[in-house]
């Protein structure tokens, strides 16, 4: 998938995981505005803290993908904050079932495979990006819809809860991939100290300033001791520094 996240307006957009946290988001804003009643929620603390719960979820996958370029520990801090949110949301869909006596769908029940096996539309748009992601939300929320809009809240919850646990698959997937990532390449700011030492190195080397390493003939770089006798001073150390750790004192 090409990178979008800062020429189209938030790559994020083109997510499943955001797509499908949009539909919980709005399932969840009519499940509560249709059957939260003041008998049931008499202060109005369950249905903040569940459109809240569901508004989190959307929010920190797109600030988490936002953030993808310059913090990868921030982008999986978020992604794990948009998981707990679904998680904690998914306990409040649960709890109303029990209180109604009722339990999830089993896995092999043909209502839950159901909403599983349903397909999402993949995310197709170059241009009007802001109405396109809109108008792709709202399709796939009408392929749940006979669930999601049920007169019975049993149903609407239950397809809630298969529908948050394709979501947070989606978001543990995600978290693995970016931690794979980020182990492999690294951070925004290490790679970016390696880009200005680089860069610093092709300085001295242009210069021909810098001599090569006596053990693998590699340019070398300027670094200062930190500690020893010699603390404080400069030498000359291997670029290829710790694979080899050749030095060359500094002519005075």
């Amino acid at each position: 998938m090409p990178d979008k996240s800062f020429s189209s307006g938030g790559g994020y957009r083109w997510l499943d995981a955001w797509a499908l946290a949009n539909v919980v988001q709005l399932a969840t804003q009519k499940f509560c505005l249709r059957f939260l009643t003041r008998q049931i929620d008499p202060c109005g603390r369950q249905f903040d803290q569940m459109t809240q719960a569901a508004r989190s979820g959307v929010a920190n996958i797109a600030e988490g993908y936002a953030r993808r370029a310059t913090s990868k520990e921030t982008e999986l801090r978020l992604y794990d904050t948009a998981k707990a949110s679904l998680d904690e949301l998914a306990g409040d869909y649960r709890n109303w079932l029990l209180l109604a006596g009722q339990l999830p769908w089993s896995e092999t029940d043909s209502e839950e495979r159901a909403v599983y096996a349903t397909p999402l539309d993949k995310a197709a748009f170059s241009d009007d990006v802001e109405r396109n992601a809109a108008a792709h939300v709202l399709a796939q929320y009408a392929k749940f819809s006979r669930w999601l809009d049920s007169k019975d809240p049993t149903v609407a919850a239950r397809a809630l809860l298969v529908l948050i646990g394709r979501t947070t698959l989606m978001l543990s997937r995600k978290l693995e991939r970016t931690h794979a990532d980020f182990v492999e390449h690294g951070g925004f700011a290490e790679n970016l100290t390696k880009d200005r030492l680089a860069a610093r190195d092709a300085a001295h080397a242009a210069a021909g300033d810098a001599p090569v390493c006596p053990k693998c003939g590699k340019p070398m770089r300027k670094r200062v001791a930190k500690r020893g006798e010699n603390a404080g001073s400069e030498f000359w150390s291997c670029t290829g520094w710790p694979d080899c750790r050749g030095t060359r004192n500094i002519a005075r």
